[in-house]
């Protein structure tokens, strides 16, 4: 009865894990960029008891018991499939059409330092800046990064902005008497992730390069790469449009509601033993 509570809360431990995770997707099914996580049980060690080598009998199933310790979680996976596209109208928002890119944000830590992390989400604000600048930040409120790694400031008074091929913004400024007009472009920063597995989800839609990558074996050019020079050409944007969600609301609820069943089944078992111990020591008693 010891072991099969333990094989039971092993399980639960686990479950539970799996019922976060899918909660989570359900709860930013409406986040525009967010990419939903898929996980994957494995069978924990096992003790395999050869009790019935006498057993003639042909079987599709090895001879023997094999008495395992639970079910545990495999690995958690990244879906990075694309989104539906949401068109707003609204110049600021832009959704990328090729998946396992990545806008640059810069997210300050502890020490006042601006560390890059990477996001699919493209709804974009001017928050006022110093010596009457805007700076370009998304809706958290983090600096977007141009493709030096630096934040976008810019003038006051923009009129427009477009996106062009290649990653480009431009901001067009007001008519001046002359006629003339001026237009700013910036390179947005844009990196390809090759191993979207490896990145580590911080929150929301934000994630980073796990901070031991390098012992896993890989270089930081084996995950991905700033998208610089030519390689521009790559990038697929679309202006006046967001990326909704990946997530498959009937399927995370399918999931879901199993995970829970399941949940109930190992709860019982526990609750199950428990009364099998109570009657052992009654009889002993």
């Amino acid at each position: 009865m010891i072991r099969t509570m333990i094989t039971a809360t092993n399980t639960l431990t686990n479950l539970q894990r799996k019922m976060d995770v899918t909660s989570n997707n359900i709860a930013n099914s409406s986040t525009h960029g967010y990419k939903s996580q898929v996980t994957t049980f494995e069978e924990l060690m096992y003790q395999q008891f050869n009790n019935d080598v006498l057993d003639r009998t042909e079987r599709e199933t090895p001879v023997g018991i094999r008495y395992g310790v639970g079910a545990g979680i495999a690995q958690l996976q990244l879906t990075t499939k694309q989104g539906v596209l949401q068109h707003t109208d609204r110049p600021l928002d832009f959704a990328f059409t090729a998946e396992n890119q990545y806008f640059n944000i810069l997210m300050d830590n502890a020490d006042g330092e601006y560390n890059t992390a990477y996001t699919r989400q493209g709804d974009f604000y001017f928050s006022q800046a110093e010596n009457e600048q805007v700076a370009l930040v998304n809706a958290d409120g983090y600096p977007v990064a141009n493709a030096d790694g630096e934040p976008i400031l810019l003038p006051e008074g923009a009129e427009s902005y477009r996106m062009l091929d290649g990653g480009v913004l431009t901001v067009q400024y007001p008519t001046q008497p002359d006629g003339t007009f001026e237009t700013i472009e910036i390179e947005m920063g844009v990196t390809n992730v090759f191993k979207p597995q490896l990145l580590e989800h911080i929150s929301g839609t934000y994630f980073d390069l796990p901070a031991n990558f390098e012992e896993l074996g890989y270089n930081e050019e084996d995950v991905l790469i700033d998208l610089q020079g030519q390689a521009r050409g790559a990038i697929a944007l679309q202006n006046n449009a967001l990326e909704a969600s990946n997530v498959d609301v009937g399927k995370e609820m399918t999931d879901l509601i199993a995970t829970q069943r399941a949940y109930q089944f190992n709860s019982r078992a526990v609750t199950i033993a428990d009364q099998m111990l109570g009657l052992i020591n009654s009889a002993r008693s």
